[in-house]
């Protein structure tokens, strides 16, 4: 869409990278009037990037009936790590117990296509230059010369991100440590591919389908401002490997950094802040894009309750509430993790320690749990284990017939799913457009890593998938 006219839209996202797109998906489900503003001019990814999804963020894409584009593009497989000692969830109670192989490329091509299909405009060529608030919304310029206004502005551009520069939302954390190069070379020579570790860190190599080769390599020295060049790469590799290789033709080469920062508020007024923009570290576990994503399926039914009426604007506060932990707690395993990405007496010493644990039954499950992100739960108060945590997807019976329940979240309504008879006076109060349905379910109640839980009279599902109220 290229324009530089006045718009006005409910909400405008900045970013149509995995977490921009999957809001606008969100928003746009609910029948909020959203558009997003993008500086690439289509949806080409520069490089693969990131090359997963973990098990909830399957699950979330599941409640939205749309799983099964993204599982026949990529390869389901036991993704879960910590540390790189692999963490196999196959044993835990959800239908995606597993993750999948797919590269961001991929998986932002599909994400668009199903965008398009919703209808969502993208200002695609532009950035944000800047913007105002006033009390009933945003002014926001555009670098064309044109400008938007919206009710909620949305910063989904990226650990750099202008929306919250200009917020002026702090962004405290850590410096680098170390730094790596990331690539898509030819090469003169075959290269010994996979993984290797020495004193210097982590560094792989790896074919991708065209006959190029992928590589990671740990850089000699911190480095975290200057743009790569292939002379770069060339030295770091024979710093690490003793060769290049003869690597030419680069088609990507990028640096990233261990910097460690997060927003010190996901919201200001009417301005929020949602995946990189709100959270950058170091990318071990390939949990960045994950906890975008879920960012997005976390702030898109609340921003959508509240622009249609149905919440006070207040209900935007919970998203920081619920949000800022679980970006916290990814920081935290990602500073441990990246200090055993080395191989030195002492480091190796530690990193066996870490894989016997691991290798026992409940430090699995738990950080198998954190890894995956089905372990999440939201402080919703004292109550049934179910409070704040994923809903599992039974087999249920309703008056329709056989269904699942992430089948009833489709539409990306809540539900209020009733097992036995309630009396009204129990019941919670009910925004316009809850789904109600009884069902009859009698099989056990399993949540992975707490395992068997008591099977409810009542919950309510959020729209993300969370439940939000049982049944006293």
């Amino acid at each position: 869409m290229t324009s530089n006219t006045a718009s006005a839209h409910a909400v405008v996202i900045v970013g149509a990278g995995p977490t921009g797109l999957m809001l606008a998906a969100e928003l746009a489900i609910a029948g909020v009037d959203v558009a997003v503003i993008e500086r690439r001019t289509d949806q080409h990814v520069e490089g693969s990037r990131a090359g997963g999804l973990h098990a909830r963020t399957i699950e979330v894409l599941d409640h939205r009936g749309v799983a099964e584009r993204f599982l026949s593009a990529g390869t389901p497989m036991q993704v879960a790590a910590f540390a790189m000692v692999p963490l196999d969830i196959s044993d835990f109670p959800t239908r995606h117990n597993y993750g999948l192989a797919l590269w961001q490329s991929q998986f932002e091509e599909i994400l668009a296509e199903w965008v398009s299909e919703l209808g969502v405009p993208i200002y695609r060529g532009r950035e944000v230059t800047g913007f105002v608030q006033r009390d009933d919304g945003v002014d926001v310029e555009m670098s064309d010369g044109g400008h938007i206004t919206a009710e909620y502005l949305v910063g989904c551009d990226g650990g750099r991100s202008v929306v919250r520069k200009t917020a002026g939302i702090d962004f405290p954390g850590w410096d680098p440590s170390i730094s790596a190069l990331i690539a898509e070379v030819e090469v003169s020579e075959e290269p010994e591919v996979g993984f290797r570790m020495d004193e210097k860190g982590v560094h792989a190599i790896g074919p991708l389908a065209d006959g190029r080769m992928r590589m990671v390599i740990r850089d000699a020295q911190v480095s975290s401002d200057s743009e790569p060049a292939l002379a770069d790469l060339s030295h770091a590799l024979i710093n690490v490997r003793g060769t290049d290789y003869g690597v030419h033709d680069p088609t990507w080469i990028s640096r990233f950094t261990d910097t460690t920062r997060q927003a010190a508020a996901y919201r200001h007024g009417r301005v929020l802040l949602a995946g990189d923009a709100a959270h950058i570290h170091w990318p071990v576990g390939g949990q960045g894009l994950n906890i975008g994503v879920q960012d997005a399926v976390n702030l898109g039914w609340k921003l959508a309750q509240v622009v249609k009426g149905q919440s006070r604007d207040a209900l935007l506060d919970s998203y920081h509430i619920e949000r800022h932990p679980v970006g916290a707690r990814v920081l935290q395993n990602t500073m441990a993790q990246t200090l055993l990405q080395r191989s030195d007496p002492r480091t190796d010493a530690m990193r066996t320690i870490v894989g016997e644990l691991l290798a026992m039954e409940e430090p699995r499950k738990h950080f198998a749990g954190m890894m995956s992100g089905l372990d999440i739960h939201y402080d919703l108060g004292d109550g049934h284990p179910l409070l704040g945590r994923r809903m599992p997807d039974l087999d249920i019976e309703t008056t329709d017939g056989a269904t699942r329940v992430y089948a009833l979240l489709h539409q990306g309504r809540p539900v209020l799913l009733t097992l036995r008879e309630a009396a009204a006076h129990d019941l919670p109060p009910l925004v316009e457009g809850t789904r109600v349905v009884k069902a009859s379910y009698n099989g056990a109640w399993e949540l992975p890593v707490i395992g068997s839980v008591s099977a409810p009279g009542a919950v309510l599902i959020r729209p993300d998938g969370y439940v939000g109220w049982v049944a006293p």
